[in-house]
């Protein structure tokens, strides 16, 4: 399909900077097609009331790490300043990370991030690294000289939290971000951008679910950068989809096949949670459990397989996610929910308002999806 066909008009200033408060206050769009009005304005804490007793709610419980972090390049007696934004761990002390400005950097380079070193508390003060390798679009290696958990540690110490560019380019992180830009049920340490359909759930809206006789089941999809990566080809066909790496358990895997088996419905939070179930499940809905890498690109014209209703956040213009959602309730669905977003002040991107929707009638159509 043409690129521009997901393009849409939205003015800068319905990007959310800052999250709404509290979390479940957000305002919550819900979008079915087979309904008239097909978009009625609510909050998130209506949530429970679409919802029926048996149905399973999917969330993705990855914990963001602090990977934004900025250092001092060391060459001779030359001194310059980068930032960066670790990517994806290539193995113990190495991490491929996006730097800026890249031009500062050549392999041999060292890296100094913290505190000088002189007169240092202790280990977590000073974090030091090679540039192993440059890579193509301001790519890197760093090989850092501590490894394993004591790395770990030291990131935790010296990072901030990764903010997505279009929020990082107008403010600088703070110490709220620590706790807001990470869900409340985060628990696997790995993504470097939050789930972010997720930072809306509250343990009030929780108690509200188990009321309501909802289950709840957590996968984990440790979201890398490559989210925030524009579409910049013409054609959607000839897009190179990132890679995430992501868990299925054989429990979490059987507990939702039982709930398909007894007539409830599986609602994805969060397109990470979706792509990971669609990732995992056969071609007759079938759920089985995964554990790797999936690369899966979702289009208009894919069939579901596991999901029956997404909840999400509001997306970029050309982006794989509204790719996404409009292949999940429909392109010309979504485009007028989004014209409906706009003109109502709905709150874009990470840190915004949320949809909930139902999905367009099925395709005999795939994905295009290099995992199977």
């Amino acid at each position: 399909m043409r690129t521009d066909l997901f393009d849409f008009d939205l003015p800068e200033d319905l990007i959310a900077l800052r999250p709404a408060e509290p979390r479940d206050g957000a305002r919550l769009l819900v979008v079915d097609s087979a309904r008239s009005p097909s978009v009625t304005d609510h909050v998130v804490r209506d949530l429970p009331d679409f919802l029926r007793p048996g149905d399973a709610l999917v969330l993705n419980d990855t914990r963001v790490i602090p990977a934004a972090l900025e250092g001092v390049r060391i060459r001779g007696e030359m001194r310059a300043r980068v930032a960066f934004n670790l990517l994806q761990r290539v193995d113990g002390n190495r991490w491929r990370a996006l730097a800026r400005p890249a031009k500062r950097l050549q392999p041999g380079d060292r890296v100094r991030f913290g505190k000088d070193g002189e007169g240092a508390a202790c280990l977590l003060d000073v974090l030091d690294a090679t540039v192993a390798e440059r890579r193509e679009g301001g790519e890197v290696e760093l090989a850092f000289d501590l490894s394993g958990p004591d790395l770990d540690q030291a990131i935790h110490a010296q990072g901030e939290m990764p903010l997505p560019p279009y929020i990082a380019g107008r403010r600088a992180p703070d110490a709220s971000d620590r706790t807001r830009y990470q869900t409340v049920y985060a628990a696997r340490e790995g993504a470097v951008a939050a789930p972010t359909a997720g930072l809306h759930f509250t343990p009030e809206l929780f108690a509200a679910l188990d009321a309501r006789g909802v289950s709840r089941h957590f996968v984990t999809l440790h979201v890398g950068a490559g989210t925030f990566l524009p579409v910049k080809v013409e054609d959607t066909s000839t897009h190179k989809m990132h890679s995430e790496a992501g868990e299925v358990s054989v429990e979490t895997a059987a507990a939702l096949n039982a709930v398909r088996a007894a007539g409830g419905r599986i609602v994805a939070v969060g397109t990470t949670s979706l792509r990971l179930l669609e990732s995992a499940a056969s071609e007759d809905g079938t759920i089985r459990p995964f554990a790797g890498e999936t690369d899966i690109f979702i289009t208009p014209g894919y069939r579901f397989r596991a999901v029956d209703l997404l909840m999400t956040n509001f997306h970029l213009p050309r982006s794989t996610l509204f790719m996404l959602v409009s292949a999940f309730a429909g392109l010309e669905t979504m485009k007028a929910a989004y014209v409906h977003a706009v003109s109502s002040d709905y709150r874009f991107y990470s840190y915004g308002d949320a949809s909930l929707l139902y999905p367009a009638p099925a395709s005999a159509h795939r994905s295009k999806d290099t995992h199977d």
